[in-house]
């Protein structure tokens, strides 16, 4: 284990403003932990729309740490911490900084502390990731380990997947800015008294259309079967393709209704075709704010009437 998962010594997050498992006990306190690591660089981004307030965390001084038993360890942990490894998880990879703005309501020297002793115990990791625009990020990813321990807790909401480590690292800004791409449409939904539900990545909807579509052989590569199981996982086909958001939002209503709203992330590197046939399958379109300008001119040329928001 990595006695120092911050490769380089950035300067510390400021303050911006001031879920039980099957077998615990009760520990002292995990401030007894050693650990070394440096705290996480504040790379100066402001957030400029506000979060949805779904995740409240117990005051630190009655969050106390419990002890979590997995195969030959014991892993102390406080219930904010546990929170902390669910929320990476189902996102599989997040920006430190959007991470304290959100889950942490800015509160960066808790967020600071505890994700130290998460990483100390081998459940967490940080990548560094160098932006031309805003330096160097810090990626929160769960270990394999995290993983297993969140799965073995109870902790997660129903049929919610969790991810660990980076399948794509050249993907890795674009996947992290999903997380906040899902607070924007979240606080959204909360405004309108709904609530979200369950968060669902390309890669699950990818697995069940082609588990589904690979049962049938030869029979799944026809339109008409292709657009009938397209529909069965909410889905359309556009171009002849199955369009697939980066991330669906499932929600219930304020009148206690189920919907789900697909969302796509897409900058600049996108074809014409490409984010005319993401606009054509209904998805919420967002874009960093300096590529949106850009992509509105794509899709007044095509002649759609899709909006593209700026995150």
């Amino acid at each position: 284990m990595s006695r120092d998962p911050f490769p380089t010594e950035p300067q510390p997050i400021r303050n911006s403003e001031e879920r039980n498992p099957a077998s615990t006990r009760r520990a002292g306190s995990a401030e007894s932990i050693p650990t070394d690591a440096r705290e996480i660089g504040d790379r100066g981004s402001k957030i400029q729309h506000p979060a949805p307030r779904g995740k409240d965390r117990r005051p630190e001084m009655v969050d106390s740490p419990r002890a979590y038993y997995f195969r030959d360890r014991t892993y102390f942990l406080r219930d904010s911490e546990l929170t902390t490894l669910v929320e990476i998880g189902t996102f599989r990879v997040v920006d430190a900084e959007d991470f304290v703005q959100f889950s942490y309501a800015g509160d960066a020297d808790r967020m600071n502390r505890e994700i130290r002793r998460l990483a100390q115990q081998g459940l967490i990791a940080l990548k560094p990731l160098n932006d031309e625009r805003s330096g160097t990020k810090r990626l929160l990813v769960l270990t394999k380990k995290g993983k297993s321990l969140v799965l073995k807790s109870g902790r997660l909401p129903e049929g919610q997947a969790i991810y660990h480590g980076l399948v794509k690292p050249r993907e890795a800004k674009h996947d992290a800015a999903l997380y906040r791409l899902y607070q924007r449409e979240a606080a959204g939904i909360a405004e309108a008294g709904g609530r979200p539900l369950r968060v669902v990545l390309d890669y699950e909807l990818k697995r069940n259309l082609h588990r589904d579509l690979a049962q049938l052989g030869e029979a799944g590569r026809t339109h008409e079967i292709r657009e009938r199981f397209a529909e069965k996982h909410g889905l359309v086909v556009v171009g002849g393709k199955v369009q697939i958001p980066d991330l669906r939002l499932e929600y219930e209503t304020a009148e206690l209704g189920r919907r789900h709203v697909d969302l796509e992330l897409a900058t600049r590197n996108y074809r014409p075709r490409s984010l005319a046939q993401k606009a054509k399958a209904g998805f919420s379109l967002y874009a960093p704010r300096e590529d949106a300008s850009k992509l509105r001119r794509v899709l007044d040329e095509a002649e759609l009437t899709a909006r593209i928001l700026s995150l």
